[in-house]
């Protein structure tokens, strides 16, 4: 089985520097001790109201990381001059409320075909790798393709929700949901990543899916690392992954 790449999202270390309005926590700190730890990739989402990632973030992380970085970001005009600006390896289109806590559901891709189509073409023409943000749903999917997609992310949090509900059959029902949109993804000729919510509990069974070449995780790392630190944390998830894959 392919290895499984990982890609640490350091949102939430600018949550807490942001809270006190301080210079500190480093978000690009964050990702250096990422880096060291072998993750794969970073990922930071700016949002529209800057609530954690800021701009400067971005300069600073596209000056100082060798790592590739995945800017996570809504399809809006102003996004799109900022990924055009840094051209970043990858960008990953989200959907986005300002009055969300966190990334709420996948795109709707097949509403919103045409204009995504337009949106996403000047990105992947600067070399960007472009990302849809997607729930496991066929036509999502599909759409995803032919609005020139290079990859799909598969939305994990309703799987990890009925987890932590005790939902065990919805849970159950959602993981074949995302193995078969990860089975479709890959016959279409996308590459697969999957991630939001993801523990040390789930990520097993989504790290299995064999079609899944990379996880972006973010929230539960920078909390674990409270405890046991980033290096610490990252290291175990990795086990984790590595376990589901057979590899250890």
């Amino acid at each position: 089985m392919t290895e499984l790449r990982l890609g640490v999202n350091i949102d939430h270390v600018a949550t807490v520097r942001n809270a006190r309005g301080t210079t500190y926590p480093d978000p690009l700190r964050a990702a250096m001790v990422a880096q060291e730890a072998g993750a794969d990739g970073i990922t930071a989402h700016l949002r529209e109201d800057r609530r954690h990632i800021t701009d400067g973030d971005i300069d600073r992380l596209m000056q100082a990381l060798s790592l590739p970085l995945n800017l996570e970001m809504a399809a809006t005009e102003e996004m799109q001059a900022v990924a055009l600006r840094h051209r970043p390896h990858a960008v990953c289109i989200v959907p986005e409320r300002r009055e969300e806590r966190t990334t709420e559901g996948g795109l709707d891709v097949v509403r919103d075909e045409a204009r995504l189509a337009r949106f996403i073409a000047p990105l992947a023409d600067a070399g960007c790798r472009v990302s849809l943000f997607v729930a496991a749903d066929a036509g999502q999917i599909e759409a995803a393709h032919r609005v020139g997609a290079a990859v799909v992310e598969l939305h994990t949090g309703a799987y990890c929700d009925f987890h932590y509900e005790g939902r065990i059959a919805a849970r159950d029902e959602e993981l074949d949901r995302l193995r078969d949109a990860a089975a479709l993804a890959e016959s279409l000729g996308l590459e697969v990543h999957a991630g939001h919510g993801l523990t040390y509990e789930t990520v097993g069974p989504i790290a299995a899916i064999p079609q899944v070449r990379e996880l972006n995780i973010g929230h539960f790392l920078i909390g674990e690392a409270i405890f046991v630190g980033l290096k610490a944390a990252i290291a175990e998830m990795r086990r984790h992954m590595q376990a589901a894959r057979g590899q250890i």
